[in-house]
Order: structure tokens, then C-alpha cells, then sequence
């Protein structure tokens, strides 16, 4: 008889500069400068189990909404249709799933065995302290379809200028992340924003490391006005 549920154990969780799920790229690889580690925890923290795995420079992250699990929906709302129409949950990636697991491309900058296993990823999408189920590979020649056709998501997202005041830029200056304004300015380009925003003035603050990253939006341009530390 085939089983009626299954169990899966996270083989690890992985550490990103989101806290929160507000700011989080929508999709994987839209910041690249999003940096997580995933440490592997026993028994899959063996050099053995990676063996290999540093000649690829991409690999499939299966993980689970955590926050959100066992909430789900036959209907969502994609950010993509303005906020508005509805479409099937299993026609988008909404984190508003039945089982609750998602699928995330990432590049692969490092692997360490000297002490356990830790992958060092770049452009994740995932807020901080995700369950990471699996790892898998990522093969070019029969996972990247020239051809493939993307329903409602037409190509990639507009972007938003994005400026800094001074007093953020010499905030920034001053962080041990060297690669924190390009992170910044990664994120607000995707407008984090809901798809109903329009008040020019409304302050926003992203959560990003040890930072809320506080910014204002007028719909062209997002402003960096400072950073607070948490």
C-alpha cells in the first residue's frame, strides 16, 4: 500500500540577512548579493555527503515556509497581477501550499568540510533560520529551457532607482558587511512595497542583518533615509 503521509527532517537551516519576510526578494537570484550559509546538521554533515558538489555553480535549495506552515489556499493573490486577481495556488510559487515546501535556484560560492559542512550561497531568497530539506544540483543542459513559456510573469520585474542620504551612505560605510549597500539597493529595486501602495511619504523599514534599513518610495525612486540598528 503506498504510505497516506511522509515525514522530512530539515538536514539543516540556513542563516540569511532577512528577519523578517517584508524585503525578501520574490524569487531566488534577484539579489546576488543576499548571502546565506547553510551549516548541515548530523548525520549530514559528513564531507562525504558534498563530495562533488563544489564543481557545480548552482544548486536547487528545497526548504519549508516555516512561518506559514499548514496555512494554505486553492486561491492567491500573486504580487505579479498587482495584488488583485486570483489565480490557482499551484499556477504560482506562493508560500500558501498545501505541504508547505519550496524550490529555490541559488548560486553556490563555497564549500567548507573542515569542520562539519557549510555551504556558502548567493542570491537566496529565504528568510533566516529556514528549514533546508534538500540539495540538489542544478544540470543546464536539461533545466534551462530556451523555449519555455512563463504564464502571468512576463520577464523580469521592474526596477526602481534607488538613493541614498548621506547619513546612510556614512552609516553604511561603518558596517562590517562590505557588501551591504549592494544588498540594500538590490532588494528596494524589486519595490517591496504591497501592490496597493501609492503614498509617496509612507516610511518602510527592512529588516537586513542587524539593520532596519528605513526608506520612503515615490514610485520611481526609493530612498535610503537611514539606518537603525536592531
Amino acid at each position: 500500500m503506498n504510505p497516506t503521509s511522509y515525514t522530512i527532517s530539515p538536514i539543516g537551516h540556513i542563516a540569511t540577512p532577512f528577519a523578517d519576510k517584508f524585503g525578501i526578494p520574490r524569487q531566488p537570484r534577484l539579489a546576488p548579493h543576499a548571502i546565506g550559509t547553510l551549516r548541515l546538521a548530523a548525520p549530514y554533515n559528513r564531507a562525504e555527503c558534498v563530495r562533488g558538489l563544489a564543481d557545480f555553480s548552482h544548486v536547487w535549495l528545497t526548504f519549508v515556509f516555516h512561518e506559514v506552515a499548514g496555512q494554505w489556499s486553492p486561491m492567491v493573490r500573486p504580487p505579479r497581477l498587482g495584488g488583485n486577481e486570483k489565480v490557482g495556488v499551484f499556477a504560482t510559487r506562493s508560500p500558501f501550499r498545501p505541504n508547505s515546501l519550496g524550490l529555490s535556484l541559488v548560486e553556490l560560492l563555497a564549500v567548507e568540510t573542515h569542520n562539519g559542512v557549510t555551504l556558502t550561497l548567493g542570491g537566496v531568497d529565504l528568510v533566516n533560520n529556514t528549514p533546508i530539506v534538500d540539495i540538489k544540483p542544478y544540470i543546464p543542459f536539461v533545466e534551462s529551457q530556451a523555449d519555455a513559456r512563463s504564464g502571468f510573469v512576463g520577464g523580469s520585474p521592474p526596477q526602481l532607482a534607488v538613493a541614498f542620504s548621506e547619513l546612510a551612505l556614512a552609516q553604511i560605510q561603518r558596517a562590517p558587511e562590505t557588501h551591504l549597500q549592494q544588498l540594500i539597493y538590490e532588494v528596494l529595486a524589486q519595490d517591496p512595497r504591497p501592490a496597493y501602495a501609492s503614498d509617496a511619504y509612507r516610511q518602510y523599514g527592512v529588516r537586513l542583518y542587524q539593520y532596519d534599513v528605513l526608506w520612503r518610495c515615490d514610485g520611481e525612486t526609493a530612498f535610503v533615509i537611514q539606518l537603525e540598528s536592531v
